[in-house]
């Protein structure tokens, strides 16, 4: 790729944010970097999710660029990938490649998340971000804005978005296959990691581990056992609980084909816990209004050992991770939680319907969207936003222990003002969207 002052410029006029493409059936860039361009990343969080995520864009792409808290990480993955540039810091690395980096890959925990994609994309960086978007539904609303704003291509990391058994499962589900949805019922069998617990005692932080750097936006606490690299989902100053690691994946196909956005209200029923870590199991109850396309309709979310009543299976096998949408002609049950596979229950029979295919795959849909292809499905302003709001809004009402009535246009729950501080949160300086 040609490296000049003008390159920044020119891929961010590539982009143009679509949203509704997997509907409409996208829209080309007027600009594109050349197919036989090769995509220019930098990958921020490299552990985890983000090696298998830096390791994808490898496939598709360049790594100029790796960041990690971890040096023992950093130090692994410079390595494995072959780069030579490697930061602790987020906002060193994007203020030092500069024009270097055409779209960088957010893989961090969940707090870290919003600021680190907005100042890429306020760069005219395009951003794949791991699911949920965000910590919070501010965040979610904001980064839509800024990928608009700056004309870049985007995409959440909930990779089943791809798959062709949930696109045609959310195709017949739109086409009527199963009439009119009255409720829709999403399960996990997460956590797997330590929630309703008391907060670890501090600990001297390892020499490798940057503690600051790791707490990023949110409240300064000390270091403990316990947070990184994993456990750190069941606290709710970094991660979004069982809900923010599962339903963007598992709500995924009821999301897609009922358009589950902006619900009038929910409601929790879950083990107790202390507002510090997670329960470590919930219930989750959404009311959503009617849309011209379906009528009003619940969604049900369980979590830990909780499950939908067994008569909703009609004698299929209940899998640890699952959906099930509920309609006058029968019942459509995704067993996993990646929507690969479906099955038709209660009387539904299958429909011949039309959708657009990934042949290419996940991280291929972004890639292509980069060089003028169509929007990726799971794009932020399109859709990930507000899949990530839908999921979080479960938060709420777990946080406050009552029904949480929800005003989507200001932003607010009409019945509980003092759930402001964990929509919109408060970040530590430093920190910014």
């Amino acid at each position: 790729m040609a490296r000049n002052t003008s390159r920044r410029h020119f891929l961010k006029t590539t982009a143009i944010t679509t949203a509704g493409y997997w509907v409409a059936g996208g829209l080309r860039a007027e600009d594109s970097v050349s197919a036989n361009e090769r995509v220019q990343f930098a990958s921020i969080g490299i552990g985890g999710k983000g090696d298998s995520d830096t390791a994808n864009a490898a496939k598709l792409g360049d790594i100029v660029a790796i960041c990690d808290i971890d040096a023992l990480r950093l130090k692994g993955a410079s390595k494995k990938f072959k780069v030579k540039d490697t930061f602790a810091d987020f906002r060193e690395m994007l203020d030092t490649m500069g024009d270097r980096v055409d779209a960088v890959n957010v893989s961090t925990p969940d707090h870290t998340h919003a600021p680190a994609a907005a100042m890429a994309m306020k760069m005219g960086k395009h951003c794949y971000c791991q699911k949920p978007l965000t910590h919070s539904i501010f965040e979610a609303r904001e980064l839509a804005r800024l990928a608009s704003e700056n004309k870049v291509k985007t995409q959440m990391g909930n990779q089943g978005t791809a798959n062709r058994g949930l696109r045609e499962a959310a195709a017949m589900i739109k086409a009527g296959a199963l009439g009119d949805v009255s409720e829709v019922h999403v399960w996990t069998n997460r956590p797997i990691w330590p929630q309703g617990n008391v907060r670890p005692e501090p600990k001297p932080q390892p020499k490798f581990v940057n503690w600051d750097l790791w707490l990023g936006p949110a409240p300064e606490r000390p270091y403990a056992l316990g947070y990184h690299p994993f456990e750190w989902r069941g606290y709710w100053d970094f991660g979004t609980g069982a809900l923010g690691d599962m339903a963007c994946h598992i709500l995924n196909m009821p999301f897609m084909g009922l358009d589950l956005r902006d619900p009038i209200s929910v409601e929790a029923q879950t083990t107790p816990h202390n507002k510090d870590s997670f329960p470590q199991s919930s219930s989750i109850r959404y009311e959503f209004p009617a849309t011209a396309d379906r009528p009003a309709l619940t969604l049900h979310w369980y979590d830990g050992s909780r499950r939908p009543a067994e008569e909703l299976f009609h004698g299929a096998e209940v899998k640890d991770n699952g959906a099930l949408v509920v309609g006058e002609k029968g019942t459509l049950y995704s067993p996993n939680p990646y929507g690969e596979e479906f099955m038709l229950l209660n009387g539904a029979e299958p429909m011949k319907v039309d959708f657009v295919e990934a042949p290419n795959g996940h991280v291929a849909e972004f890639v292509d969207a980069i060089k003028g292809g169509p929007e990726a499905v799971s794009n932020f302003p399109g859709y990930a936003s507000a899949l990530t709001e839908t999921v979080l809004l479960g938060n709420l009402a777990i946080w406050s222990g009552k029904k949480v009535e929800w005003d989507a246009e200001k932003m607010e729950a009409k019945n509980a003002p003092e759930l402001a501080s964990l929509i919109r949160r408060e970040y530590r300086d430093g920190y910014t969207l």
